[in-house]
């Protein structure tokens, strides 16, 4: 495959806010690009997941502009935007004991004529550790076999594509540490190979800090800053979650930033 466009736009809010009820949310003013690996932090209830959900086209936008490849996002075809952007949500449930290997091949349902998609299925269950799962039925599955299933879906639904866009939702929030870190490794070459962004909902700040390029915040409904990594400091996290912090730095140069109880109460 390619290379992706350098300083390609593949995503791009402009002014967007969001109506729930009588609350607002937004506005929203951010872009990406191709290959880019962004996260969104903020406490619960900050408006996270609406914002994802507006990516998703769950939700519409109640001003400004969402512009996903050029054009505005509610012109796309459901058929059309599923070829191109995938989500991984944090609910991995179905509704039926479906067998694993039509899970994960719901991701294809957009191609009317796909003759690779057993190969496919089998190659993204490989990379998403999922693999010896192949002959179970779904609703078998441990939450974290379910996880790997659902993430292997993503895979297959984006596999042949390039410069896309993965949106996920705590997509390790069911798995254990040693894991965590091999599916990560997976996100990350798979996306990278095929210049696909991510833009991912994360509550692990070191997750957040150690594999993406930036850092989006949002609370209470607003989105307070976007800031590359690296220039991450500790009171900005602290101002953002309303907590005191510690850091510490791991011998491989990693900075890894826990809440502090000693801090908070004093």
């Amino acid at each position: 495959m390619s290379l992706p466009i350098a300083n390609e736009t593949l995503l791009a809010l402009q002014n967007v806010t969001i109506n729930l009820g009588k609350r607002t949310f937004g506005p929203f003013t951010l872009s990406i690009t191709a290959g880019e690996r962004v996260a969104i932090l903020g406490p619960s209830g900050a408006g996270k997941s609406t914002l994802l959900k507006l990516l998703a086209r769950e939700l519409t936008p109640a001003t400004g502009q969402a512009i996903f490849c050029q054009r505005n996002l509610k012109e796309w075809s459901l058929i059309d935007l599923s070829r191109r952007r995938a989500i991984l949500p944090q609910s991995h449930e179905v509704a039926f004991g479906l067998p694993v290997e039509l899970v994960i091949g719901l991701g294809r349902v957009a191609r009317a004529y796909d003759p690779d998609i057993k190969k496919i299925v089998q190659q993204a269950a490989a990379l998403a550790c999922a693999g010896h799962l192949l002959e179970r039925r779904f609703d078998t599955l441990s939450g974290g076999e379910k996880a790997r299933v659902q993430m292997a879906r993503v895979f297959a639904q984006l596999w042949d594509v390039e410069n896309g866009l993965l949106l996920v939702d705590e997509p390790l929030a069911a798995l254990d540490p040693g894991l965590q870190f091999s599916l990560m490794d997976a996100i990350y070459m798979f996306a990278a190979q095929r210049g696909h962004a991510i833009l991912a909902i994360l509550h692990d700040i070191n997750q957040a800090l150690q594999g993406f390029e930036r850092l989006i915040f949002i609370k209470n409904g607003i989105m307070t800053g976007d800031y590359a990594s690296q220039q991450m400091t500790i009171p900005l996290l602290e101002a953002l979650y309303d907590v005191s912090l510690i850091s510490a730095v791991s011998e491989s140069g990693e900075v890894i930033v826990a809440p502090s109880k000693i801090q908070a109460s004093a």
